[in-house]
C-alpha cells in the first residue's frame, strides 16, 4: 500500500539505514546484556539448589528464542534522536529492562489466555506443567504450570527494575507510568474480554493502555528523557499514540488470520479467550451473529475468519493501520530532530504496522 509515508520513506534511505545500523548494533549488546545479567544470576544461585535456577532458566530461554525486540529498539531509537551517545554507559540497560518487563506480561498473558506456544516453543505453564506430570509429582498439574508461569513472569518483572536502576536517571518517572499502564490495561483486556459486549471506543482504550503506550510511546520517551530532551515528548507522544494503535492492530490480524509457524504463538486465541479487539467490536456492530460464532460451542475458526471477512472490516483495518502510520509520521514534522532519526522513524512505523509476525 503506498501512503504518504511509503513515498517519505523512499528518500534519504542511506543515512536512515546507517542510524538503523547504530540502533541494531546496539540491540546486540542489548541481547548480550540479557544474556549475560541471567548468566551471572545463574551462577548466585546455581549452588543452592537445583530448583533455585528453574525460573532464571525460564527466563533464559525465552531471550534466546528470538524476539523481535520492539520495545528496546524505540527505547534506543528515541534516545540516540535525542542526542544521546552510543557509547554511554546506561542505556542498554533501560532497553535491557523493557524486553524483561515485555517477556514477564507475556508470561503472564499465556497463563490469562492459555496459550499452547511462545516464540516457537512451548509456553511455560504448559512445559512446566508437563514436567509435573511426567515426574508424578504431588498435586494438580496445570495448577503447578500456572503457578512456575507466574513466579517467572514476576521474577522478570523484579529484574527489570534492577536493570532499570542502572539506566539515566531521566527516563524513571516515564518507566513508572509504563508500568502501572501495561498492568490496568491486562485487567480491563480481562474484564472486557468477561463482558464481550462490543465497544469500539473501550477496544481502543485497552489497545493503547495495554500494548501500543508500552510499546511505541512510553519506550521512545524513556530513551529521550534519558538523553536529557523531555521536551521532545509531546512530539513522540503523538507518533507513538498512532503508530502503537496501528501496531496493536496488526497484531489483531495476525491472531485472526496470521500463520503461526510464523508468528511463534497460538493463532485464533483472540476467538477462544473473547478477546473485544478493535477488529472483533467493529465486525460485531455489522454482523451480530459473529458473537455467536465466537460463544457458542461447535464453530470453527475457520468459520469465524470467513464471516469476518464477509463483514468487509479486516480491508477496513488495513486502511486505518494505513491511516494511523501517516498520522503518527506526520506529528514529526515540526519536532527537533534530526532528518535522518526522522527517517528512521518513519522506517520503524512502516516495520510495526506492517510487521506478518
Amino acid at each position: 500500500m503506498t501512503t504518504a509515508v511509503t513515498r517519505r520513506a523512499a528518500t534519504g534511505q542511506e543515512p536512515a539505514a546507517s542510524a538503523h545500523q547504530t540502533v541494531e548494533d546496539l540491540l546486540q549488546r542489548v541481547e548480550h546484556r540479557l544474556q549475560s545479567f541471567l548468566a551471572a544470576e545463574r551462577g548466585r544461585y546455581a549452588e543452592v539448589h537445583s530448583h533455585a535456577v528453574v525460573a532464571i532458566d525460564a527466563l533464559s530461554d525465552l531471550v534466546t528464542a528470538g524476539g523481535k525486540l520492539v520495545r528496546p529498539a524505540f527505547c534506543l531509537t528515541g534516545y540516540l534522536a535525542a542526542g544521546g551517545e552510543a557509547a554511554a554507559p546506561g542505556i542498554v540497560d533501560a532497553a535491557a529492562a523493557l524486553e524483561l518487563l515485555h517477556i514477564s506480561a507475556l508470561v503472564h498473558d499465556d497463563v490469562l489466555d492459555d496459550s499452547r506456544t511462545r516464540r516457537g516453543r512451548p509456553a511455560v505453564h504448559l512445559l512446566h506443567a508437563t514436567l509435573h506430570r511426567t515426574r508424578g509429582w504431588q498435586g494438580e498439574s496445570r495448577r503447578f504450570g500456572e503457578g512456575v508461569a507466574l513466579l517467572v513472569g514476576d521474577l522478570a518483572l523484579v529484574y527489570s527494575d534492577e536493570l532499570m536502576s542502572h539506566a539515566p536517571s531521566g527516563g524513571f518517572a516515564e518507566w513508572h507510568h509504563l508500568r502501572s499502564e501495561v498492568m490496568i490495561g491486562q485487567y480491563m483486556d480481562v474484564a472486557a474480554a468477561a463482558e464481550f459486549t462490543a465497544d469500539p471506543g473501550l477496544s481502543r482504550l485497552i489497545a493503547l493502555i495495554k500494548s501500543g503506550r508500552y510499546t511505541i510511546h512510553r519506550p521512545l520517551v524513556v530513551g529521550a528523557s534519558a538523553a536529557g530532551r523531555a521536551d521532545l515528548a509531546p512530539a513522540l507522544e503523538e507518533y507513538g499514540e498512532a503508530v502503537g494503535e496501528a501496531f496493536q492492530l496488526r497484531d489483531d490480524l495476525l491472531d485472526a488470520f496470521g500463520d503461526c509457524a510464523q508468528t511463534g504463538k497460538t493463532a485464533g486465541l483472540d476467538f477462544s479467550q473473547h478477546k473485544m479487539t478493535l477488529l472483533l467490536g467493529w465486525a460485531m456492530q455489522r454482523d451480530a451473529h459473529i458473537r455467536d460464532l465466537i460463544t457458542e460451542p461447535g464453530h470453527t475458526p475457520e468459520e469465524i475468519r470467513r464471516r469476518l471477512l464477509d463483514t468487509g472490516v479486516p480491508q477496513d483495518v488495513e486502511r486505518h493501520i494505513a491511516g494511523l502510520v501517516d498520522q503518527g509520521c506526520a506529528a514529526l514534522a515540526d519536532a527537533p530532530l534530526d532528518p535522518v532519526w526522522r527517517g528512521e522513524l518513519t522506517n520503524m512505523a512502516l516495520r510495526v504496522a506492517y510487521r506478518n509476525k
